[in-house]
């Protein structure tokens, strides 16, 4: 009888392993129009065509014309960042944007890298696209699409992007070198916005992988965080063949068995896997919870009703200007919010951050750039379930909105290679820390060539 009940019992665990066995799903590329009207029956046009960022007079006197009839609310006392961008700062952004900021300057270091826009699926879609200047003999660059997110441009990568395709004059080994490409999201910055609904990751992932093939890379590494980082997860799941790697600063890792057990990681975290540094950025979790709350109110309005607030930010630069830049106080730093200029200095340049708002604030993009979150959030997924079967690597930076610890990273990227606590850094990891992150991905990818 003992017999019967283990040969039985072996069965069923070989019967319950074949039916429970992970398939390296995919999903199904498809096809979209996302342009005006009806789809042409003309086949579309594949040209590449050079693109360059202009400003002019009227531009900018529209501009200095608004931000003087600026009217704001005073700070409660001791207010600092805690009920948002505190308006006593805000002047100083103001008087700087207004009488020192140099957009035209600006203009011209926007232009040190090549532009270029194509149609895709009825958009017309820009990047940037940067070859490396000093090619070792004998060596072929290495293609990257990087991926950025909002309220973020492609402006992001301008401090990593000569990191990767000029190492050695930048201090790092020539071993790898990078030809790094960078599109605009749809509906983001100089990438047109879509006229219909549905237009999510997924439809943003198959648009830039055909913009890689239309640029002649069958196989390519592909690096995001925020938004970039899901559409480059959904690349993955799309057209596995083709990604060479995949390296993340964020994770969207919405259905984890591990998340349900933060309550329980605080007693039994070396049971569930946890290192002593995921401890220390997860608990006490009551503070995290809460910091999750106060940090996602501009989500829910997104999610639901993206023109409404639109509206209010694409006829004022400085609502807009502080709507953002809130964003890079707190996500660059919690702690941020507990001072009077949001700590916004000391990792940026107000240089560096009112470009990026001009590139929403001159292209009229606040609106559609919003709207990516209800066509994501508004619905359940499909790729939300599968799990990518590519090479990947993962940078975890201290300062993230949420931590997520290697254990829950690899549920959902069970090819996970390369997993790293990184000293310093938040949530715009391009932007502030350049050097930290070209390293990782660095790393990564002699990892992945190694195998």
């Amino acid at each position: 009888m003992w017999l019967e009940i283990l040969l039985a019992s072996v069965l069923g665990f070989v019967i319950y392993w074949f039916v429970s066995k992970d398939k390296e799903e995919t999903l199904p590329l498809e096809d979209g129009w996302w342009g005006p009207g009806v789809r042409p029956t003309a086949g579309e046009d594949k040209s590449i065509r050079p693109f360059k960022v202009e400003t002019s007079d009227e531009e900018i006197n529209d501009l200095h014309q608004r931000i003087d009839r600026v009217r704001l609310t005073p700070p409660l006392e001791d207010s600092r960042f805690h009920y948002g961008f505190n308006s006593n700062y805000l002047k100083k952004i103001i008087s700087y944007w207004r009488n020192e900021f140099d957009w035209r300057k600006q203009v011209e270091i926007l232009n040190k890298y090549p532009h270029f826009k194509t149609k895709i699926e009825g958009l017309d879609i820009h990047f940037i696209h940067v070859k490396p200047p000093n090619l070792p003999s004998g060596q072929t660059p290495k293609p990257l699409l990087m991926v950025h997110g909002w309220p973020g441009s492609f402006y992001e990568f301008y401090k990593i992007i000569p990191l990767l395709t000029d190492p050695k004059n930048h201090g790092l080994s020539d071993e790898h070198v990078f030809e790094v490409i960078c599109p605009s999201i749809p509906g983001y910055g100089f990438s047109e916005a879509s006229s219909k609904k549905g237009f999510n990751t997924v439809a943003t992932a198959r648009i830039f992988y055909k913009l890689m093939l239309r640029l002649g890379f069958q196989k390519f590494y592909i690096q995001g965080g925020d938004w970039g980082a899901l559409i480059c997860t959904n690349m993955a799941q799309l057209v596995p063949s083709h990604i060479k790697g995949l390296h993340l600063n964020m994770a969207l890792i919405l259905r984890n068995f591990y998340t349900l057990t933060l309550p329980l990681g605080r007693y039994f975290g070396g049971l569930l896997g946890y290192t002593e540094r995921d401890m220390e950025l997860i608990y006490p979790f009551k503070k995290i919870f809460f910091s999750l709350l106060r940090e996602s109110g501009y989500m829910h309005i997104q999610s639901t009703k993206p023109d409404t607030v639109g509206c209010a930010l694409n006829d004022s630069p400085v609502g807009l200007a502080a709507y953002i830049l809130e964003k890079f106080s707190t996500w660059t730093n919690s702690e941020f919010r507990d001072l009077e200029d949001g700590g916004l200095e000391r990792k940026f340049s107000l240089d560096d951050l009112l470009t990026g708002i001009m590139l929403y604030w001159t292209t009229g993009t606040i609106t559609s750039s919003q709207r990516f979150y209800k066509e994501n959030l508004a619905q359940v997924n499909k790729h939300e379930t599968l799990k990518v079967y590519v090479p990947t690597g993962f940078a975890a930076f201290p300062c993230e909105l949420i931590h997520f610890p290697e254990k829950w990273v690899k549920t959902k990227y069970p090819k996970l290679i390369s997993y790293s606590y990184m000293p310093r850094g938040g949530h715009f990891a391009a932007f502030e820390e350049p050097e930290l992150l070209a390293q990782d991905i660095r790393k990564f990818v002699g990892l992945q060539e190694q195998q």
